[in-house]
């Protein structure tokens, strides 16, 4: 069998939970079954370190995808001729979307529909792209991935699927994400914050993150505990916005907010382990991958409680209206002062970190491999 998998996100110019999932599930399969074929999708150069089996080839389709017309053309010019020229038994996508102009049997991977909550926060003509042809590629699609229960009832009461044609396949924290000794994360507290505890938000850095709230709440905090405690805004991108930056710089504790961007995995992960808890007060999250990451470190995991988190956390984790920076304060506050109730989420955290597996989903998203194929 020959498999085709849309790679875009694999490059380092998508630092998104997209490119995790392609690595993490097809390194595996490719791993397992060296009697089958994968084929990576590129739109432009890549990093060799992503093709780690002899089984694993890859074409660069071009041009660079940079607007929604130059996606659609790839989509429904490009990849089908590909899909043909290479004889693809299947084509998996992530991101949401699909050919329009191929018969072969698609699998979409989504663990996103952000646009239909928050649409402030996309540009016209990607909020326009998605408004006019999410429908069209779900409904192409022959199986539906998302990685949360709340996206298959999402697309369900939206679009009108039928439920079995949706699987859920959970994302998991890498094997690298694991508890620090004391003396790593004094080394890592040296090297960022002079030493100083830390509380930690890990993701994209703009104004879509909500964290003009969290900066809200982080003052409201210093001057109830007149603490020395740090912020930490750690991102893998180095796409940050603009107006954030303005924002940070009449901040007022603004020499006790640290903003790491552009970082390494190696450097991610110890930066997450030294932490004294992480703050996510995320508007949309379709999978909830850095609170599993926190959580398997052995950090106490302040979470918002829409969309997928809850799912993702269960009772590991002490959630927030995330737009009320009084409430965020609070949790903030009651985790600093409660020395015993940080212990009890860390044990939590850890537990239900355990229950998501890379190798688990792996071995699920052969099976609806199988179940499209026939």
């Amino acid at each position: 069998m020959t498999i085709a998998v849309n790679a875009n996100f694999l490059n380092t110019n998508y630092p998104c939970y997209d490119g995790d999932f392609i690595f993490e599930i097809f390194s595996r399969l490719a791993k397992k079954y060296p009697q089958h074929n994968f084929i990576y999708f590129f739109d432009n150069n890549f990093d060799e370190k992503y093709i780690t089996s002899k089984n694993i080839t890859t074409v660069i389709t071009g041009p660079q995808i940079k607007n929604p017309l130059l996606l659609q053309y790839q989509l429904n010019y490009k990849i089908p001729s590909l899909l043909k020229k290479h004889k693809a038994d299947i084509f998996i996508s992530t991101g949401g979307y699909c050919s329009l102009r191929t018969k072969l049997p698609q699998c979409v991977i989504i663990n996103d529909l952000s646009f239909l909550q928050l649409p402030q926060f996309f540009s016209k003509r990607w909020l326009n792209f998605y408004k006019k042809n999410t429908e069209k590629f779900l409904t192409k699609a022959k199986v539906i991935v998302t990685t949360a229960e709340f996206l298959k009832k999402e697309i369900i009461n939206k679009y009108k699927i039928a439920s079995d044609k949706i699987d859920v396949a959970y994302t998991a924290a890498s094997n690298n994400f694991k508890p620090s000794t004391w003396q790593q994360k004094n080394t890592v507290k040296e090297k960022y914050t002079e030493g100083l505890e830390y509380f930690l938000y890990a993701g994209p850095v703009n104004t879509g993150s909500n964290l003009i709230t969290l900066l809200k709440a982080f003052s409201f905090f210093k001057k109830r505990q007149k603490s020395n405690m740090q912020l930490l805004l750690m991102s893998k991108s180095a796409a940050i916005d603009k107006d954030f930056i303005k924002s940070l710089a009449s901040y007022k504790y603004r020499d006790e907010v640290k903003l790491l961007d552009n970082l390494s995995d190696e450097s991610i992960i110890q930066i997450t382990g030294a932490a004294y808890a992480m703050i996510y007060p995320s508007l949309y999250d379709g999978c909830g991958t850095s609170l599993l990451q926190t959580m398997q470190s052995d950090i106490p995991v302040i979470t918002a409680n829409n969309t997928a988190m809850p799912e993702i956390c269960s009772n590991a984790a002490l959630y927030i209206s995330p737009n009320d920076f009084n409430d965020i304060a609070e949790k903030m506050m009651l985790l600093f002062k409660d020395e015993d109730l940080r212990n009890e989420l860390i044990i939590k955290g850890r537990q239900q970190a355990a229950m998501y597996n890379w190798d688990k989903t792996a071995d699920k998203v052969w099976k609806i491999i199988l179940k499209c194929t026939n």
